[in-house]
């Protein structure tokens, strides 16, 4: 879903941006092979893992990510033996990540025009990550929920990041593949993409990008 709140020649002028499933992915391949052998359908472990209860305060940096882990241990009491669910739990917390090339690639074309706010609801070990991602200088600014104490879809968080910006909401283009982050946003008065793969990006970047061309 794309949705555009105004057009002019220059449709907005920043672009904040989810980091999770837009720019980062994580692979669970061992998750799932971990699960198999314990007799449980894949997904079973995130499925407990993001629930807002259990997942909510390590977002908000109100506990460590081994009390996450032994939060989702509790979780998958009665489905496995403890010792299963704690590989369970640690396979996740520790599962390896990538960047989409592709993604990064046209974000750092739309930088270049304009501020780029990466807003993410995440822990307080995302610096490390982007640093180990060589995406520490990435985006202008960094909102993070577990930074700013509010987290997605909290209107909150979406103020910060226009501030932080520069721009009134209605200039911002938000780019979440959470459908929920995304309606926040747009009743906000932003453009917004759900995003699901690159090609929802092209569009309304290749617009910016045209836009600036035209007007030189």
């Amino acid at each position: 879903m794309t949705t555009t709140s105004r057009i002019s020649s220059r449709p907005f002028d920043a672009v904040l941006c989810d980091l999770d499933n837009v720019i980062r992915f994580y692979d669970t391949t061992h998750l799932a092979e971990l699960e198999r052998g314990a007799g449980l359908a894949e997904g079973t472990t995130e499925r407990v893992a993001f629930t807002p209860e259990t997942d909510l305060p390590l977002l908000l940096g109100a506990i460590t990510e081994q009390q996450w882990v032994e939060s989702i241990v509790i979780g998958l009491a009665g489905q496995v033996p403890e010792i299963q669910a704690r590989e369970l739990a640690t396979a996740l917390a520790e599962a390896p990540f990538r960047v989409d090339n592709v993604v990064v690639a046209m974000l750092h074309q739309v930088r270049a025009h304009m501020p780029l706010v990466l807003v993410t609801n995440a822990t307080v070990k995302l610096e490390d990550d982007l640093a180990s991602l060589d995406l520490a200088d990435f985006a202008d600014h960094i909102v993070s929920s577990a930074r700013v104490g509010v987290a997605k879809p909290d209107r909150r968080i979406y103020e910060t990041a226009a501030e932080q910006a520069g721009v009134t909401m209605d200039r911002c283009l938000f780019v979440d593949d959470r459908l929920e982050n995304v309606e926040a946003a747009v009743a906000l008065g932003m453009t917004g993409v759900h995003y699901r793969e690159p090609a929802d990006l092209r569009g309304p970047l290749g617009l910016m990008l045209d836009a600036y061309l035209l007007d030189g």
